[in-house]
């Protein structure tokens, strides 16, 4: 059988430029392809890289976030029109399988791809295809696929060496993805991880999970086994992860050097409003303190727009911002995802203003702030990359260990600042030289 996997083009924010649509696979629908490849052809098209070719496989999956569910169902209007089955997943499909118009797609695949997919090749093959598919049991962490890392035409991504340790987060933050329903949380198993990472043959990996320390049990015995691997890798983690002493100097001991933390608002009246439990406990100053102390960056990620914030919000966060030394920003506009407790809440209060999901992707505002007007909150959350990335506050916010200013200066000023010139050098030179290159820099100068 012959099965065509697409990520749909994403659209970029104000802040991004093609960079960001190289940054990395879709290890999703590279696990996807690592289920069906042994018995089926598999080509998998990424549209942000390249062109999709609309020519006429037996079945057509594609992978579906909020804001391209409208490219999407375009997508999948094509290869219908050709006669081909087109099953939608990802993380919307799973998580607000109500939103999609009955006639956008064949068949929906809700949860995890190794509980879905061998179900729907079965039913396909005997001529009995259902319309919606669901894996309605958590996945024991043998059973979780590794992605299809030979698939991925290299030279077209900055960086490759990118893997999941685990699924899910053990949270619910009212506007996660991961505060709807079938997202459990899962750890993969050890023994696994580290053959990708062996397999990968890179010295720095960038763990991608949602929540790293996830279970600590599994989170201490992982970073016992790879400290031989003599790696260096990033990911993302709770801000809670500051309390654990004994895990930090392991996550030092074991070659971390970034972690990219949640810390959502330092107003902790907006962090409660949106159940981020995990955060209320913790001082941020003495977090960022202690994560710093051994030599860990910080990549701090900021909602703006939550029912406590005011205009005055955007000033006292990069004022914070820059008094820590926070070595790199994410910022996003509250964005009330269907299927999430937050959507529900605003639905409820009639406060979305806009049903265009293709501008769902954090960036635009689509609901009625609570304390300042919808353009208060669009223009600070534009001022605020500008001034964090201003010359001025990049040079105030160096880091005091040496050894990490490279990599610091590296991502402030070729990424962010000069982002543009550095798309276009990957153009000429190669996303994936660049992203060597930059290793290469970070870890030598």
């Amino acid at each position: 059988m012959y099965i065509k996997l697409i990520q749909p083009k994403m659209k970029k924010r104000p802040m991004d430029t093609d960079i960001k649509t190289h940054m990395a696979p879709p290890l999703g629908l590279l696990t996807v392809a690592s289920l069906l490849r042994p018995h089926n052809k598999v080509v998998l098209e990424n549209e942000n890289i390249e062109k999709i070719h609309y020519d006429k496989p037996d079945l057509v999956g594609i992978s579906v976030t909020v804001d391209v569910l409208p490219r999407a169902i375009e997508i999948a209007q094509r290869f219908r029109q050709k006669g081909c089955i087109v099953v939608a997943g990802g993380i919307h499909i799973t998580t607000a399988p109500e939103t999609i118009p009955p006639d956008a797609f064949d068949v929906l695949c809700i949860g995890a791809a190794e509980g879905t997919w061998p179900d729907i090749i079965r039913d396909y093959e005997s001529g009995r295809l259902m319309p919606v598919y669901r894996c309605n049991r958590k996945l024991e962490s043998g059973e979780i696929a590794p992605p299809a890392y030979d698939f991925i035409d290299k030279g077209k991504y900055l960086y490759t060496n990118v893997l999941h340790a685990s699924r899910g987060c053990p949270y619910r933050c009212d506007f996660c993805y991961n505060s709807g329903a079938n997202q459990p949380f899962v750890n993969r198993e050890i023994g696994d991880v580290i053959r990708e990472i062996k397999a990968i043959g890179r010295k720095h990996i960038m763990f991608i999970d949602d929540n790293f320390i996830g279970n600590r049990q599994w989170t201490i015995a992982f970073l016992n086994a790879i400290k031989p691997l003599k790696i260096r890798w990033n990911a993302a983690v709770s801000i809670n992860v500051a309390e654990d002493r004994e895990m930090l100097d392991l996550m030092k001991d074991s070659g971390c050097k970034g972690l990219f933390i949640g810390f959502e608002s330092i107003n902790q009246e907006s962090i409660a409003d949106v159940h981020k439990v995990q955060n209320g406990k913790t001082e941020y100053e003495k977090a960022v303190e202690e994560i710093h102390k051994r030599g860990i960056m910080i990549n701090a990620s900021f909602v703006f727009g939550l029912d406590a914030d005011t205009k005055e919000t955007f000033q006292k966060t990069c004022d914070w911002i820059v008094k820590n030394r926070i070595e790199t920003v994410t910022s996003h506009i509250l964005t009330p995802y269907p299927g999430t407790a937050l959507y529900r809440r605003l639905q409820a209060e009639n406060r979305i203003t806009s049903d265009d999901l293709s501008l769902y992707n954090t960036s635009n505002v689509v609901f009625k702030p609570k304390n300042m007007t919808a353009q208060e909150l669009m223009d600070g959350y534009l001022w605020l990359y500008k001034n964090v990335y201003s010359f001025k506050n990049i040079i105030k916010r160096l880091p005091r260990e040496k050894s990490q200013r490279p990599a610091y200066l590296m991502f402030n000023l070729f990424y962010r600042k000069f982002g543009a010139i550095t798309d276009t050098l990957c153009k000429i030179i190669g996303y994936r030289q660049i992203g060597f290159l930059g290793e290469l820099f970070s870890k030598y100068l």
